[in-house]
C-alpha cells in the first residue's frame, strides 16, 4: 500500500514562493482530503448503556426526589 501525502508539492504549486510561503495577496493551496477513509474493526461499535450502571442512576434519581418530597411535607406540617 502506498502512501500519498495530503500536502502540496511546492515545486509543482503555483502561487508559493521559493520555501513554500505564500506572497501578499496571494490564496494558499487548499489541503487534500485523506486518501483513504479508516478501516472499521468488527465489533468496535458502541452498545449502549450497561443494565446495570442505568439501575444505579435511577434508584439514585428516586431517592434524591423522595427526599426532597418527604422534606416538602415536614416544612408543610
Amino acid at each position: 500500500m502506498s502512501h500519498v501525502s495530503p500536502d502540496p508539492e511546492p515545486e509543482s504549486t503555483t502561487g508559493l514562493e521559493p520555501g513554500g510561503s505564500v506572497p501578499p495577496g496571494e490564496t494558499p493551496p487548499a489541503e487534500s482530503s485523506m486518501p483513504q477513509a479508516a478501516v472499521r474493526e468488527p465489533g468496535a461499535t458502541q452498545r449502549g448503556w450497561g443494565k446495570a450502571p442505568l439501575a444505579l442512576i435511577l434508584v439514585l434519581v428516586v431517592l434524591f426526589a423522595a427526599f426532597f418530597l418527604v422534606y416538602a411535607l415536614v416544612l408543610i406540617h
